[in-house]
């Protein structure tokens, strides 16, 4: 026991790098504050474009939400930050895992508001028809509202996992949570710094998770 709390739960070694960690973790919110919004408008605008029903662009976009989906996003930062200098577009660490982390999960957020919006019983989209609304009042007035309501519990539960995957902004150098904790263990030679991180991802997305969980069984319970 001795041993495992010299290693592992070392308070010296934390007190000496407890700054660099502060900092990661500000960096690592700064992660998740600009990439949530993006993710989140850039899928409910794909989403509200798949409900126009056009055949050629529900292709192009189904299409896209696949690909963006299926495509992991490691690869897709590595791809954008040391491939596209290779065309000339040389971006920074942090724009890179913005776009990296935005392109990915906006497909997951489309599917999401996509679901949610043609589960609406086509009857209401005639009935808004009916007094004179037009397509996109019906969307923003009658469709939405229902649809984001529904989508509720799957769309926290993305959020919570995007906010995981900005863990991977370390791959760049980006000195987040997890790569300020990787720098942190090589200075003091001890991998507490390593437990504080994943200590202090469990205290910031436990409460969210819990929350998460009830809202996916209200769902199941208004099935």
């Amino acid at each position: 026991m001795e041993l495992f709390a010299e290693n592992f739960l070392n308070l010296d070694s934390l007190l000496q790098v407890y700054p660099l960690l502060l900092q990661g973790l500000q960096l690592t919110v700064l992660l998740a504050v600009v990439t949530l919004p993006l993710s989140i408008l850039w899928g409910l605008a794909l989403a509200i474009a798949c409900s126009f029903h056009n055949r050629v662009l529900n292709i192009f976009l189904i299409g896209y939400i696949d690909f963006v989906r299926a495509f992991p996003v490691v690869v897709l930062l590595v791809l954008i930050f040391y491939g596209l200098p290779l065309l000339g577009f040389k971006l920074s660490g942090f724009t890179a895992a913005v776009l990296a982390i935005a392109l990915n999960n906006s497909g997951y957020f489309g599917e999401i508001f996509r679901a949610g919006i043609e589960s609406i019983p086509m009857g209401q989209i005639e009935a808004g028809r009916s007094l004179g609304l037009r397509g996109r009042h019906v969307i923003a007035l009658i469709i939405l509202p229902q649809a984001l309501r529904k989508a509720l519990a799957p769309f926290a539960s993305n959020s919570l996992e995007l906010v995981k995957t900005t863990s991977i902004a370390a791959l760049v150098a980006l000195p987040e949570l997890l790569r300020s904790a990787r720098v942190a263990q090589e200075q003091t030679y001890n991998p507490t710094p390593l437990m504080a991180a994943a200590a202090i991802y469990v205290v910031l997305l436990w409460p969210f998770a819990r929350w998460v969980a009830v809202l996916e069984r209200r769902a199941q319970m208004q099935r």
